[in-house]
């Protein structure tokens, strides 16, 4: 399925859009994971809006594709992505991580439309997806299953149980992401617990590997067709990110793993974004 220029521009609008309401939302909720759904933004855009096969209308068709994000705390990010793609009323977000919403920091499946998992605890979306991915031969479903994860939460071992599953079971209905922004939330992850030589690891349990700039959509779209196509077992896509992309004084800064925003702040973001690329 490959992209043309007229996509490209399109998927980058849009991403600068999800990313402005981004910044609303953490600063309507006083606070979010703001700089991790920063840096995973362009990622999610290509997929909702290019590459799931999906129904908004039809959130439990039982053939569409499944979604796990495995960095749960990313769902205001994803929450986001999910009113732009039609599941619910965009304004429902303004009450995010409010007593009695139904959107929580971490997304509850069971009462957030699109929602194909629950997350939050680190280390549970890719043994979850592997588990989907089984799911679907055993019921003959074509569906495919993407799962993306947070570089930090690969120090996680139910990560590498799950990634050697899914080999063993040669799960070729298998995409995974890794948000590759190199900081989590104590600071850089070769400090906190060194990944490097991370490609290396996921071929040596069994995966293909692809390296990309995940926020450059011909190499997003290069990656995803390959890993449709590729027959012989799961795919990662290690997608070299920036924590708080888009917004310049968060790029790079552990300190914007989680945060709030006045309306000052706010405008300056926003701001930043609009000025940004992609």
């Amino acid at each position: 399925m490959a992209i043309t220029e007229q996509e490209i521009g399109e998927l980058k609008a849009r991403a600068k859009k999800i990313r402005k309401d981004i910044v609303d939302v953490t600063g309507w909720a006083g606070g979010a994971h703001i700089g991790v759904a920063l840096s995973m933004t362009d990622i999610m855009t290509i997929l909702y809006f290019k590459y799931l096969s999906l129904d908004p209308k039809r959130p439990d068709w039982d053939d569409r594709d499944r979604f796990v994000l495995s960095k749960g705390h990313g769902g205001v990010g994803y929450a986001v992505v999910l009113a732009n793609r039609g599941y619910f009323d965009p304004e429902l977000l303004k009450e995010f991580n409010h007593s009695g919403s139904a959107f929580g920091m971490h997304l509850d499946g069971n009462k957030v439309l699109g929602v194909d998992a629950s997350t939050g605890s680190l280390g549970h979306g890719l043994p979850m997806a592997v588990g989907m991915a089984l799911g679907a031969r055993v019921r003959k479903k074509a569906f495919r299953v993407y799962c993306l994860l947070g570089d930090g939460e690969c120090n996680e071992g139910s990560i590498w149980e799950a990634a050697m599953a899914a080999r063993h079971y040669n799960l070729n209905n298998l995409i995974g992401f890794i948000d590759r922004n190199h900081l989590m939330i104590d600071g850089l992850t070769e400090q906190i617990m060194r990944l490097e030589p991370f490609a290396d690891k996921w071929t040596a349990f069994g995966w293909k590997v692809k390296t990309i700039n995940g926020h450059d959509y011909a190499e997003l779209a290069e990656a995803i067709d390959f890993a449709q196509t590729y027959r012989e077992g799961p795919v990662m896509i290690i997608a070299e990110t920036i924590k708080g992309k888009g917004v310049d004084f968060m790029e790079n800064k552990v300190a914007w793993h989680y945060g709030g925003l006045s309306a000052d702040l706010i405008e300056t973001a926003k701001q930043s974004i609009e000025r940004s690329s992609p």
